[in-house]
């Protein structure tokens, strides 16, 4: 099977979901940035202002250094805080606006909000017992300019007239609570992720459980059956040879009841009916995040052709969930051409290494199972969609 170069890896819906609310909240600052920046340069255009200039240059780093930071928004805690020198890019240009808000002849406004926006994004990576009283902090020492100006008696609120002064005062008093809200959604999508990957681990974890006591009941007691006798034998052969050698034939028996036993149970593991084994593939699929339909016309009525079939189902849903990132699925049976054809379709087809060779031993053991019933097997990648075709005759080989 060809790799494609656009198909997804896996936990793809949760790294789509994270790179939507990253995009979300860098065009949130780029659009608020591109607006101090617009209404900056048209004040340096019109003043010539050396301290307008200084501001501006301040501003445009500030942005950049912010925009780097919102990479660090996908860790949680002391998980999501990076190094010193990165918080110190943050501030560095942000205090530096902010030191000239009290020198400006105007946009004083604008200068201040820039240690606002960085520290609303440095209090986003805190603990959350920290988060609001530092940015209440943030938030003081961020007016003090204004406050300052004001009770000298400065113009210090005079806004542009374009109007982007009210539109920036207000999205940037309603930041943390964006920020907030949209790394909240983020994180929710993030646990159910674990939950839904825990809950298959259990589901696989507690299937191996019940095959081992299973395992153990039959082969504990007959094998205590065994070391009994075998004693027994041990104790008596000199003097009871006709007595051990009777118990030897015993134990020859126990431990062929034991051997076919443990077939048996295995047998039952791999031998699963049909309707058993298509309402667990939608159950594991449905697990695993795949939304999955099943389309059932007719089955056949050959107990070889139904073992082969439920067999077919069970390798493709082990390759949907090992080899892709599939969000929908759609496993169709219907009567075909004198015997009956199974379709198995799913979208997320996984790419590089992980790929499932055409002729993996799955899919190979598979081939030659239709084969000797005279029915035909083909698989069909496109892009991001896989499918497996298998056609059966009704009575098996023809």
């Amino acid at each position: 099977m060809s790799a494609q170069p656009n198909a997804p890896t896996p936990f793809a819906g949760v790294n789509a979901t994270w790179n939507y609310t990253l995009g979300s909240i860098v065009f949130l600052f780029l659009l608020l940035d591109l607006l101090v920046v617009g209404d900056l340069l048209i004040r340096f255009r019109d003043s010539g202002s050396i301290l307008t200039g200084a501001l501006l240059l301040a501003v445009v780093l500030a942005s950049a250094s912010r925009i780097r930071y919102c990479w660090f928004l996908r860790g949680e805690g002391d998980e999501g805080l990076p190094r010193i020198g990165w918080t110190i890019a943050l501030f560095a240009p942000a205090l530096v606006a902010w030191g000239l808000a009290f020198v400006l002849p105007d946009g004083a406004p604008f200068a201040a909000a820039q240690l606002w926006f960085s520290g609303v994004l440095f209090c986003v990576v805190l603990r959350r017992s920290l988060r609001w009283p530092v940015m209440a902090a943030i938030f003081v020492v961020t007016i003090a300019p204004i406050v300052v100006r004001t009770v000298r008696g400065d113009d210090a609120l005079e806004l542009t007239e374009r109007g982007a002064g009210p539109f920036v005062a207000l999205y940037g008093l309603m930041l943390p609570f964006m920020l907030l809200s949209s790394l909240w959604l983020w994180r929710i999508v993030r646990r159910l992720d674990e939950a839904r990957t825990l809950a298959a681990e259990l589901a696989v974890t507690q299937e191996r459980l019940r095959f081992a006591a299973d395992l153990h009941d039959i082969q504990g007691h007959h094998l205590q059956v065994i070391a009994l006798k075998a004693e027994l034998v041990e104790r008596t052969l000199a003097a009871k040879p006709e007595y051990a050698a009777e118990q030897v034939g015993e134990i020859r028996v126990i431990a062929k009841e034991a051997l076919e036993e443990t077939r048996s149970l295995v047998a039952g593991l791999r031998e699963v009916a049909l309707d058993v084994e298509l309402e667990n593939a939608r159950e594991v699929l449905a697990l695993s995040g795949a939304e999955c339909e099943l389309d059932i016309a007719g089955t056949p009525a050959s107990a070889d052709t139904r073992r082969v079939l439920a067999f077919a189902v069970r390798e493709a849903t082990t390759n949907i969930l090992r080899h892709s990132a599939a969000t929908a699925a759609k496993i169709s049976l219907e009567p075909a051409r004198g015997g009956h054809e199974l379709r198995i379709v799913n979208n997320g087809l996984a790419a590089g290494p992980d790929s499932p060779p055409k002729g993996g031993h799955g899919l190979a053991g598979l081939r030659a199972r239709v084969s000797a019933l005279g029915g035909t097997l083909s698989v069909m990648p496109a892009g991001e969609r896989f499918e497996l075709r298998l056609w059966l005759p009704e009575g098996g080989a023809q």
